[in-house]
This record gives C-alpha cells, sequence and structure tokens, in this order.
C-alpha cells in the first residue's frame, strides 16, 4: 500500500504492496472528525480524554459554512446513503438519502458533513466512492487470514495454554481483526469490483453482486468461535442510521424487537463499557412450575451487571469488570452457537421473525461442524486460541483496544460546546496497518463506501475536516476511556 499516488483521481498507485496502503502520507493525530476549522493556530483547544476536537461549526478554508448550514451539492450529492448503498459503475443515479427523521442526530452530523465535503471536494471523493474496491488486497488478504488462523488453531492444539494466550495476542487478535474488516467492506460494497455486477463462472459470472456478497460474509467469517457474521448481517448497516439514538439504541428494544434487524447492533458491544438509555434486556418467559400456575418474566443483562460494577477514576477496576462481563458474554456465545445449531432458534431473540432464525440456524451449524472439525484435529486448545484471538484485541491493553473502546463517545467541543457523536484513532502507519484501518472510524462514517485501504486519503483531500499530526498515546486513551465511561454517540447531549 505504500507510494499511493499523490495526484487525486482514478490513477492508479505506481507501486502496490501488500502491507502498506493503510498510512500513506502524514500520519494523524487522535481526532474526531469535525466541520472546516481555521488553522489549529488559530484556536486553543481543550483537550479531551480521548480525543482532540477541532471545531464543528467553524467555517472552511474555502469560505464553506457551519455544519448546521451546509450548501447543497448540486448533481453529485451521495454515491452512497448513510448506510452505504451499493454502487456499480457505470453509476446508476444516486441512491436517495433516508429522510431526516429516519437517521438519529449523530448518523445527521456524518451526513452534513459529507455533503459539506462533496460540495467542495466532490471530484476527488466521488471516484473513491464509485470506483475504487479493496478487491485486489483484501480478498488476498481475506484468504491469507483465515488459511493462518486455521493453521495457527491447529499448532496451537500442541501447546501449552500460556503459550496459546500469546499465540492469540498475536498474531492471533490481529489476523481476526482483519477478518473482521475485510468482511465489513464486502458488507458495504466496497470489497469487491464495483464495475461488475456478476461474479464467478465462465461468460460473465452467475452470482450477483448481492449473492457473492452474501456468501463472502458467509463463509468468510470462518473459521471463529463467535464470529462476526451474525452482527455484519444484521447489525452494522442499521449503526449507520441509528448510532446514537436513545429510541433505538437500547438493549430492551434490541432484543425485544420483531425486525429482522437489530435497531444498532453495536449496542451489544457497548452496553459493556458506555452509557445507554431505555431498559435493558433479554427479556425471557418462565414457564410455571406447577399445573394452573402463572409465568413468569426474568430481565437480565450481563452486560448491564458488568458496567455497574464501575467506579468512577478506577481505570484498572473497570477494565477488569469490562474484560470479565465481555468475556464471560462471548463464552455464552459459543454455547448459543451449539444450542442454536441444535434447536433451529435463537432463543435471545424470541420475536424475531423464522427468517432470522433460519438464518441464524444455518450459520451456527456451518460454524460448529468447522469447530467440531479443528476440535478432531488439534483437540480443544484451538477453540481457545480463536476465542482468544477474536476477544483480546477489544480489551485493554491491547493497542486496537484503544480504537474501539472510543470510536463513539460524547466529548465536548470546546469551541461550540456542541458533543461529537465520532472519533478517529491514530497513531502512526503500523497502527494503521494493525488495525487495517478501523482506525479511520469517521471517515467510514463520513463516506461507508470507501474501502478501507482509501479511507486515508479522505484526510488528504479534504484536511480541514480531520485534524492532523500523529501524537496519540494509546495507554492515555484507553485510560481516560476507563476512567470516566461516557454516553454512546452523544446520546445524552443538548447539541451535537
Amino acid at each position: 500500500f505504500n507510494n499511493m499516488t499523490k495526484v487525486p483521481g482514478r490513477r492508479r498507485p505506481h507501486r502496490l504492496t501488500l502491507l502498506g496502503s493503510l498510512a500513506v502520507g502524514p500520519d494523524v493525530s487522535r481526532a474526531a472528525a469535525f466541520a472546516p476549522s481555521p488553522p489549529l493556530t488559530n484556536h486553543r483547544r481543550r483537550r479531551h480524554p480521548t480525543s482532540r476536537l477541532a471545531s464543528p461549526g467553524s467555517r472552511s478554508r474555502s469560505g464553506g459554512g457551519s455544519l448546521s448550514s451546509a450548501p447543497p451539492v448540486a448533481g453529485n450529492e451521495a454515491a452512497a446513503d448513510a448506510t452505504g448503498a451499493i454502487i456499480t459503475n457505470p453509476p446508476p443515479p444516486p441512491p436517495p438519502h433516508p429522510s431526516s427523521s429516519s437517521l438519529s442526530r449523530a448518523a445527521t452530523w456524518h451526513k452534513q458533513r459529507r455533503r459539506q465535503m462533496l460540495a467542495q471536494y466532490g471530484d476527488q471523493i466521488l471516484p473513491l466512492e464509485r470506483d475504487a474496491s479493496s478487491q485486489s488486497v483484501g480478498v488476498p488478504l481475506l484468504v491469507v487470514a483465515n488459511a493462518a488462523l486455521f493453521g495457527l488453531a491447529i499448532w496451537a492444539g500442541s501447546l501449552r495454554p500460556p503459550a496459546v494466550v500469546a499465540l492469540a495476542a498475536f498474531p492471533g487478535s490481529m489476523l481476526s481483526l482483519w477478518q473482521l474488516q475485510i468482511l465489513h467492506d464486502a458488507l458495504h460494497g466496497s470489497l469487491l469490483d464495483k464495475r461488475k455486477t456478476k461474479f464467478g463462472g465462465a461468460g460473465g459470472g452467475r452470482l450477483s453482486r448481492k449473492a457473492m456478497q452474501d456468501a463472502t460474509l458467509f463463509w468468510g467469517s470462518m473459521p471463529s468461535v463467535f464470529g462476526y457474521y451474525l452482527y455484519l448481517k444484521y447489525g452494522h448497516m442499521t449503526h449507520h442510521k441509528s448510532v446514537g439514538d436513545p429510541e433505538k439504541a437500547s438493549l430492551a428494544k434490541l432484543f425485544d424487537s420483531a425486525d429482522v434487524e437489530f435497531e444498532d447492533g453495536d449496542v451489544l458491544f457497548v452496553a459493556h463499557r458506555m452509557k445507554l438509555k431505555g431498559d435493558i434486556g433479554p427479556t425471557f418467559r418462565i414457564p410455571p412450575l406447577r399445573r394452573g400456575g402463572r409465568a413468569r418474566k426474568l430481565t437480565m443483562s450481563i452486560s448491564k451487571m458488568g458496567f455497574d460494577a464501575w467506579k468512577t477514576t478506577r481505570p484498572v477496576r473497570n477494565v477488569l469488570a469490562f474484560a470479565a462481563s465481555f468475556a464471560y458474554e462471548r463464552s455464552m456465545l459459543v454455547c448459543n452457537d451449539v444450542v442454536v445449531a441444535i434447536s433451529g432458534r435463537n432463543f435471545f431473540f424470541p420475536n424475531k421473525p423464522d427468517r432470522f432464525h433460519r438464518e441464524c440456524a444455518t450459520y451456527c451449524r456451518c460454524a460448529v461442524a468447522v469447530r467440531a472439525l479443528l476440535v478432531l484435529l488439534a483437540g480443544w486448545k484451538s477453540l481457545l486460541f480463536l476465542y482468544l484471538s477474536e476477544l483480546l484485541w477489544s480489551i485493554p491493553p491491547h493497542p486496537a483496544s484503544a480504537m474501539f473502546v472510543t470510536n463513539h463517545g460524547s466529548a465536548i467541543d470546546a469551541d461550540t460546546g456542541r458533543c461529537v457523536p465520532s472519533s478517529s484513532t491514530y497513531a502512526g502507519r503500523l497502527y494503521s496497518l494493525f488495525t487495517l484501518g478501523t482506525n479511520y472510524h469517521v471517515e467510514h462514517h463520513d463516506f461507508p463506501t470507501v474501502p478501507f485501504h482509501k479511507l486515508h486519503r479522505l484526510r488528504q483531500i479534504a484536511p480541514e475536516f480531520y485534524r492532523q499530526g500523529s501524537d496519540d498515546n494509546l495507554l492515555r486513551i484507553m485510560k481516560g476511556a476507563f476512567s470516566d465511561p461516557q454516553y454512546y454517540a452523544c446520546m445524552d447531549a443538548a447539541r451535537i
């Protein structure tokens, strides 16, 4: 990925290597992305413990207005909506944006930023959305990552448990995170060549783009022990529309909903480490213990129990509570996969339609079969390796945890008093490579269909929207996040 062309547009890189395109150009500091701001030297900013904020309401270098009064875009408004709609080339007319009422305030914040950037830099950004894909990099890397995970899992069977933990910490956790990021690109339509509508076979291919993406998402998520498939399939695209919505982003809503998709799948993760509004879930119906008795309801939440153990300004205690609740819940997911594979239903979501339960059952049966094969080949420690590989990158002091636990906080901009609902983490080129671009979180929400290895280009094209530098301290970021937990994505803020 090194030495990408510095001239914007559609030119191809003049040298492409497997390991480098994530952090081309000047590395950048930890930042929420913001509306255009004057030069940083003209402002004194209060540093937030987990992000540095530029003014969301200040004017751009080319005279653009604030986020609340973003200029309209003529003709080239959007190549993808807030959920990352798939575009092919030659492109059809841009899909309409969801109505403002269907978007959360945080999603609207990103939509306004997007409109401003397209107004100023549409000729450079639209080709990244419309034409760029990560196929030449992402597909081979997904094959390598999954093959390596399978091979390392077999090797782990011959190791002692401490060695298995070390192997999972690195390179296992990195490979698992790469698997997630590449599948995430597939979900947004950025992995496969956007110029094609058919794939596989002869004569132009027999699989539609949607079928190929679904197959990549399904089979590419193995090997794993609790995996990313169901979250990506049913919870991530809605996250882009509902992030921080107090009505939709609640545990009770998530577990009790009768919709096939989760209202915001990220709630399943943030409930362990951030404040949420609304009731908890899931709620289970307990049948009567005796004839003629009354059925009862039991509401419980592993994540809420863990989060209730947190104490302000006690980061070590809070990290331990988070690690315990998160690890325990992940282990329950492993067991639940077996139950779903046998019963054909996911009892945590009793009100969801049969289509959801059929998909859960199909996936769990295939995933459990792969896990059973690993146990036959290498014993139980092969599954321990995969479990830890998927778990450890989320928990401090793992470096990737810094971006995972702070990507949707409630930092307050010192100049405007507005809440900034998203942030990115920048700690050098190796960090961008290690996380495979998942640290560019604001950039991704601004332009969901830009592939992972091109997200850094947005900061080069529109530098006034993103702060520059490379001075993040990952341990300090994690300490701040676990010392004083915030509301999820400005959920409780008066103004965004």
